[in-house]
């Protein structure tokens, strides 16, 4: 696939991830795979560089301290529509799929997505359909998972949880107490 990168007039390439370990590994790694890495760990630093000078290639993470990592993908459509954005998460679900999507991402990735992942989403043709995953979520992990993207979202307040959800405070309680499912 480094053949491919060879062939990329503009390999420049944005990294927006507030976790500092993951983000320097993946620079490293995309740097070898021939990538002009630029990283920010915040949507403010971010979106200031995707407006002094927009990448080719974007890796954004959805949800970072400062804000929604889909307002620098939406900044980065907005400036240079060819340039191809993809979206990490580890809280994905279908609408914020659709979202990141219809604001000018590419593609969208759960964490932890390695260099290979990433690598190959970058360059993948936008006509190939992408290939079934080999180990789909469970019901019950997806359930678990949207739990827990709720929960978050209301700041780790039970109660709140518990309504918006429209469950007993009780029955939540117990759901996170327990592991995720497989």
């Amino acid at each position: 696939m480094n053949e491919q990168v060879a062939a990329l007039e503009d390999k420049t390439l944005l990294l927006v991830d507030d976790d500092r370990p993951f983000l320097n590994r993946l620079g490293r790694a995309m740097e070898s795979r021939g990538f002009e890495v630029t990283t920010c760990e915040t949507i403010t630093e971010g979106l200031a560089s995707v407006r002094k000078s927009p990448p080719a290639f974007a890796v954004v993470d959805m949800r970072l301290d400062d804000g929604n990592g889909l307002d620098v993908v939406e900044e980065l459509e907005r400036v240079r529509p060819d340039a191809r954005a993809i979206v990490l998460t580890g809280y994905g679900n279908l609408a914020t799929a659709v979202t990141a999507m219809k604001l000018g991402a590419f593609d969208y990735l759960a964490k932890p997505a390695d260099a290979d992942a990433v690598f190959a989403a970058l360059l993948a043709d936008p006509d190939e359909r992408n290939a079934l995953p080999e180990n789909p979520m469970s019901a019950d992990r997806v359930r678990w998972e949207h739990i827990q993207r709720v929960y978050e979202l209301c700041n780790r307040n039970v109660s709140e949880t518990a309504r918006r959800l429209n469950m007993h405070r009780r029955t939540l309680q117990r759901i996170l107490a327990k592991r995720a499912p497989h």
